[in-house]
């Protein structure tokens, strides 16, 4: 076995967010379940930025929770220089958004560019410093001003500003809005998969996803190394329930995104009673990963490896969900064996078709399979030789 590379994720400005990037198969991309023309409803609205604002501050358009960090990695000049444009009437990317069963519209592209216009004209309205112009190209005179130190005449003409809007209206199955934004997913900062499962699956997954990611066995599992900003953490939890309570046998299709929607599909229409008990077999789960793999749970392992890699979801979601499987008796004897185990995944992680299944191309339903497979043996041969 070569030695490993740390094929890490990282974020807009080039760190790293704790799991490893899982690559694509090498066969072609396929739509794993063709959805009918019929069923996308997309209208586009001219809208004009008093408009938009007005429906921000009526809480109808959502520029804050979850997404507020990332219009944050834009600087002054670059927002600046967006202003700018509009008042030099050069017209700005379309907008993408979808509409939720109260007409509430999530913004999937152009977050940034909404959100740097709410902060120069109605900064109130995201809770947020007002912008001062500064790094202009063109329009030297304003630089360092704000709203107010632009003229009656340039005031107005960015209120009365039009931007376009894709809007994906509400009734469109959520796989098909996953789909759509996918396709188009090319902003300055594009959305990564759970961002968009997010934006397009409202209702309490959403709360549970974060809730549980804050876990203090969660971060003690994952050795506090998974960064929130991508949703990554989210999307690790979600793994575990989509698997956990729908079931390895559900998994029929080679598309994991569309799996995972169901699973938060799934999780909104759950009792309290069903996620509390499921939230109690997840603890169990991190807290014996915790104890026998310690800071390298949920990560490859090789003989030849320089350094730690990040968390690789593929082995989370496996993993995790076997240990839940397990009685507490069965627990118990895994940690008194933990040596055992840790030399154990060692070998599963060098032999090669365990290493295909949990590093490229994983939402293949043979792969999704065999990692399941190969890692409930390799913990039942532990069970019975202990």
């Amino acid at each position: 076995m070569d030695e490993a590379t740390n094929n890490a994720q990282i974020d807009a400005v080039g760190n790293e967010i704790g799991v490893e990037q899982e690559l694509p198969s090498q066969e072609a991309e396929k739509i794993a379940e063709p959805f009918d023309p019929d069923d996308i409803d997309v209208i586009t609205r001219p809208m004009t930025v008093d408009l938009l604002l007005s429906r921000t501050e009526n809480k109808m358009i959502n520029l804050q929770p979850d997404f507020q960090r990332r219009w944050g990695v834009w600087d002054q000049r670059r927002q600046s220089r967006l202003i700018e444009s509009l008042l030099l009437r050069i017209p700005l990317p379309v907008l993408y958004a979808a509409e939720d069963d109260d007409e509430r519209w999530e913004i999937v592209d152009g977050i940034q560019r909404l959100s740097t216009i709410a902060r120069f004209i109605k900064p109130e309205v995201i809770g947020e410093r007002p912008l001062i112009l500064s790094g202009l190209e063109y329009l030297h005179d304003y630089e360092g001003a704000d709203f107010e130190g632009l003229s009656p005449r340039l005031r107005m003409r960015l209120r009365e500003a039009e931007l376009i809007i894709h809007l994906i209206r509400k009734g469109t199955p959520p796989e098909v809005k996953f789909n759509i934004f996918a396709r188009i997913n090319t902003g300055g900062i594009a959305l990564s998969a759970q961002e968009l499962r997010h934006a397009i699956t409202p209702g309490k997954a959403r709360d549970v996803l974060e809730t549980w990611a804050s876990l203090p066995s969660f971060i003690k599992a994952t050795d506090g190394s998974v960064k929130p900003i991508r949703m990554d953490d989210r999307e690790l939890v979600l793994r575990f329930l989509a698997f956990f309570l729908l079931g390895l046998e559900a998994y029929k299709q080679p598309d994991m995104d569309g799996f995972l929607i169901r699973a938060m599909k799934a999780i909104n229409v759950a009792s309290d009673d069903e996620l509390s008990t499921a939230q109690s077999y997840f603890i169990s789960a991190l807290n014996t990963a915790s104890v026998i793999f310690g800071s390298d749970a949920f990560r490859k392992r090789f003989f030849k490896e320089a350094g730690r890699l990040p968390i690789n979801k593929a082995v989370f979601e496996a993993l995790s969900v076997n240990l839940a499987s397990l009685s507490s008796v069965q627990a118990a004897k895994l940690v008194q064996n933990s040596e055992a185990v840790r030399d154990a995944f060692i070998r599963l992680c060098n032999d090669r078709s365990f290493e295909n299944a949990i590093s490229q191309g994983t939402g293949d339903i043979r792969k999704v399979n065999r990692r399941f497979s190969m890692i409930r043996e390799m913990l039942d041969g532990i069970l019975t030789n202990a």
